[in-house]
């Protein structure tokens, strides 16, 4: 006989011991290192800025925005897979403890963001509100927990529904709502909190009975969902170790392919060209490195200190070409490659020579955001110290990874 709660063990197990071995890469890697240095560093400003903190500024609002935006971000994770599509549709009716165990897993794993949240705006709750006890704060939190909760049942409800557009209203309404009532609540104003609760409740049940009326479980909806989440973890992942279980998209992109396609039409160039185009092409390469610039040029502007805008410039460059590396196995399935009629040594000098010039060009975009602070020292010596850093790294540490 068929037991859906032993049955729910034995996947979330098998879950945990995969998820753990890339969190541990995660963790123990290069990328633990510059975590710790951003969270070192932005703890440092944000304690001298809420020595500073303006009178007039919006904490009702802020506060209010975060909270209602973790409250309403509440997916829940069913840990399903494809192969579920044939074999457990027909052991629907005997789910209810699967997905029911689902349900408190998708809670439990979410409590890190509430945490993280509750903790990061606690000062500024306080320096704001100096009159207002630690009792009242954990009364704001203790109330996040119970909207995260109700959204967590809304979200499930909604997933019976097939119309993408009717959950998306739904989500962005109760997101909304959820947003309101922290604000109102942060900001003292009972009355208007208690109305848009109860709104918030009425777009509840609505859920509740949209969902009562629907035929059945969307297997195929709650299979694609969960493994879009786990396909974002494996590109986190990706960042610190090499992840065969990573699909990726390959996107046209023609102009931009016409770029930086621009090689020699000789068999030594074979491997640049394919590097090349599958650094643009490919769904996660670019997109990532062009978000490693601009977070990087934002923390250049922003932070205060010169000598930390310049180790920011260097420690976003790393990130860059340690997270790039994975460029060279990325056709590592791919069995055309060795029959290649070119040395496999060219495979190798390609990639480093694209990440050398990646480099190049993250180098000299990070020194432009200095002109406009008129910091032209600044812009020199992360110039020159980018240009060094780059050439050491590529051809030293990324030389002898790449094998």
């Amino acid at each position: 006989m068929f037991d859906s709660n032993a049955f729910f063990k034995n996947r979330f197990s098998a879950h945990l011991k995969e998820t753990s071995r890339y969190l541990h890469y995660i963790f123990n890697g290069h990328m633990a290192v510059a975590m710790l240095f951003f969270i070192s560093a932005i703890a440092v400003y944000y304690q001298q800025w809420l020595a500073n903190l303006p009178e007039d500024f919006p904490t009702a609002l802020v506060v209010g925005i975060a909270f209602g935006l973790v409250a309403s971000y509440s997916p829940v994770r069913t840990l399903l897979k494809e192969p579920d599509l044939v074999f457990l549709i027909a052991a629907e009716s005997k789910m209810n403890a699967y997905f029911r165990n689902a349900m408190i897993y998708s809670f439990v794993i979410q409590l890190y963001l509430v945490l993280l949240v509750a903790a990061a705006l606690g000062p500024l709750y306080s320096a704001t509100y100096p009159e207002r006890g630690g009792q009242v704060y954990l009364l704001t939190v203790s109330v996040m927990l119970v909207f995260k909760v109700w959204n967590l049942f809304a979200n499930w409800w909604m997933l019976k529904v097939r119309a993408p557009g009717i959950r998306q209203t739904d989500l962005i309404t109760r997101t909304l709502l959820s947003i309101a009532v922290f604000y109102f609540l942060i900001n003292g104003d009972m009355i208007l909190t208690a109305i848009t609760t109860a709104l918030y409740i009425i777009v509840f049940l609505y859920d509740y009975n949209v969902s009562r009326k629907q035929a059945g479980i969307l297997w195929d909806l709650l299979v694609q969902k969960d493994l879009n989440r786990m396909q974002t973890f494996y590109r986190i992942a990706n960042m610190a170790t090499d992840v065969p279980h990573l699909k990726s998209k390959v996107k046209r992109r023609g102009w931009l392919t016409s770029i930086v396609s621009n090689v020699p039409f000789q068999n030594k160039h074979t491997f640049n060209y394919l590097y090349r185009i599958t650094f643009v092409r490919s769904g996660d390469y670019l997109g990532m490195y062009v978000r490693l610039i601009i977070i990087g040029g934002l923390f250049i502007y922003f932070v205060p200190q010169l000598w930390m805008k310049v180790l920011f410039a260097l420690l976003f460059m790393y990130m860059s070409s340690f997270q790039m590396m994975t460029l060279y196995h990325h056709h590592r399935t791919n069995m055309w490659l060795d029959l290649y009629p070119v040395e496999n040594k060219l495979r190798k000098q390609a990639v480093l020579k694209w990440l050398y010039q990646l480099g190049i060009i993250q180098t000299v975009l990070f020194a432009v955001v200095f002109l406009p602070l008129q910091l032209y020292a600044g812009a020199g010596i992360t110039l020159v110290g980018g240009l060094l850093f780059n050439y050491l790294f590529v051809n030293g540490y990324v030389k002898l990874k790449l094998v």
